[in-house]
């Protein structure tokens, strides 16, 4: 059998290394390749596994080029510099270390903000200068100030627990957040507004998607109190950074802190000019103590992989034994497709998830079916979740998950139903594996259907009335978008009915708002799988 190949392109402790060789992989450790891609390209076919951290991009073009490559590791949590969908469609597996770094980078948000409330950075390098400027470093209590955290998941509940032992008052807004897992972090969950309006710190803690892209736009920075001090060790590009600029040149915010930037390295910045922001070169997860954690985890799991073929904290998989995975995988399909479909398509906080098996369904090892619905539930919000931390997130915000297993069905000899609860009402979807092994959806929101997913997708929810279908695909024609299927189910002639589309691309915002305004048109939503 040849020994697999383990190539570590990013610095990564020599214990970690260490524990490849001593389990029998043949190790390159060349610290320096991440930074030279076209060398990465060249050599990149000769290896099984795939070691980095956050300097090497793992581009399409990369994994094109990686003919051997089973397994990608991040020492880490983020993996916006992996392409996981090239990795995914070629059957590589990406996995990461979602828990190494929580603490320190929680520490890392507490320290800014501080150093904020302080002035701790200018006034050491006044002090250094040779000055004794006293009276010009006047800084804030955090003591019985308000801090509003944005984003409370692992992360931000551990930085509103540290600030709830420094007698602070935390507000914490987060669509996902439940009433009960909020009284039990021991803060108010408040919607963005009031946050805005009330918080004295306000600290970012939520990953970057396209709903939280500017966050903190200039809308949303002219409804903050004047005294505000901002932090962010979560994401660049949450901050419209042009309207942080403005704001601090108008005296409207005291004061940032940030150690993420939208362009990184960031070494030429607008905000490097103001007294009154501190800048830190992306150092959230940069402890020895979390540096060391996550080397160590990446290794054991990779080589895991590499010599067991076991799954562990998988980006793009769920963990699976090699004797179950034949098996199990076109139900782990349908069950991420059940999860993603229902996740793009809830927008409040969820407060349960029952998942029924049916039949030959109900005979598998349903715990990586349920870990695969919950990761495509949650990542529409949560992108660096994966179904291993799936279960692990939804208890973190409150969210009881059900299993239910049933005997066969009239109509379908083997089925998977996903209902998602909230506090204002329950929604279900349910699929099937048809008799090519590829899942398909049979039910949405109880009214029976058959469709399979694309890319590219539209869900309406409308009233069975004469003229939607035709008004529907004139709009689509006259916008030049060509629909690929066209799928309608409704509860009672004349009543509620879903349609679900598939489409050859994506449609524009502008084509979505016609659609929501077509007559009969209840709501419209984009979708992409």
């Amino acid at each position: 059998m040849t020994t697999a190949k383990v190539l570590i392109t990013d610095k990564l402790s020599e214990t970690a290394v260490q524990i490849f060789k001593d389990r029998g992989l043949d190790v390159t450790f060349d610290p320096t390749l991440g930074k030279d891609p076209e060398r990465l390209l060249r050599v990149i076919g000769e290896y099984d596994g795939l070691a980095v951290r956050s300097a090497t991009k793992v581009t399409s073009k990369v994994i094109a080029a990686a003919d051997r490559l089973k397994v990608i590791g991040r020492a880490g949590i983020g993996v916006d510099n992996i392409d996981v969908k090239a990795a995914t469609a070629k059957g590589i597996i990406v996995m990461n270390t979602p828990s190494g770094n929580s603490v320190t980078t929680a520490e890392h948000a507490l320290s800014m903000m501080m150093a904020l409330a302080r002035q701790i950075p200018q006034a050491n390098a006044s002090t250094h200068a040779g000055k004794w400027e006293k009276s010009k470093f006047l800084g804030v209590e955090l003591f019985n100030k308000t801090l509003g955290v944005i984003g409370c998941g692992n992360i931000g509940a551990i930085v509103a627990d540290r600030a709830i032992g420094l007698k602070m008052r935390v507000i914490a807004y987060d669509p996902f957040l439940t009433e009960d897992r909020a009284v039990a972090l021991g803060v108010e969950k408040v919607e963005l507004d009031a946050l805005l309006t009330r918080a004295d710190f306000i600290s970012l803690h939520v990953p970057l998607t396209d709903k939280t892209r500017n966050i903190l736009s200039a809308e949303a920075l002219a409804k903050t109190k004047s005294s505000v001090r901002i932090i962010n060790c979560a994401r660049g590009g949450l901050i419209d950074e042009e309207a942080l600029a403005s704001a601090l040149r108008a005296g409207h915010i005291a004061g940032a802190a940030l150690d993420v930037f939208e362009q990184e390295p960031a070494t030429d910045h607008p905000l490097f000019l103001f007294d009154n922001v501190i800048c830190t070169p992306h150092l959230g997860a940069s402890t020895g103590e979390a540096q060391e954690k996550v080397a160590l985890q990446i290794a054991e799991q990779m080589s895991d992989h590499l010599l067991k073929g076991a799954i562990t904290n998988a980006i793009n998989f769920p963990s699976i034994t090699p004797e179950e995975a034949p098996r199990l995988m076109p139900y782990v399909t349908l069950a991420e497709q059940l999860g993603s479909f229902a996740g793009q398509l809830t927008d409040v906080a969820i407060k349960g998830v029952r998942l029924e098996y049916c039949g030959e369904a109900a005979g598998l090892n349903v715990k990586p079916l349920t870990a695969a619905a919950l990761g495509g539930l949650l990542r529409p919000s949560m992108p660096d979740v994966n179904m291993v931390s799936a279960a692990h997130n939804a208890a973190q915000r409150g969210i009881a998950v059900e299993e239910m297993t049933c005997s066969q069905h009239d109509v379908y000899e083997s089925f998977v139903k996903l209902t998602v609860k909230t506090n204002s009402y329950e929604r279900s979807v349910a699929g099937t594996i048809s008799v090519d092994g590829r899942p398909r959806f049979i039910q949405v929101r109880d009214i029976d259907m058959d469709f399979a997913l694309s890319e590219h997708m539209l869900f309406v929810r409308n009233q069975d009335k004469p003229g939607f279908i035709g008004n529907f695909g004139t709009l689509m024609g006259e916008n030049g978008v060509n629909i690929a299927t066209f799928n309608l189910g409704r509860e009672t002639p004349g009543g509620e009915a879903v349609t679900v589309v598939a489409l050859d691309d994506a449609v524009s915002d502008e084509v979505l708002k016609q659609v929501s305004q077509l007559k009969h048109v209840v709501r419209a939503r984009r979708l992409r799988f």
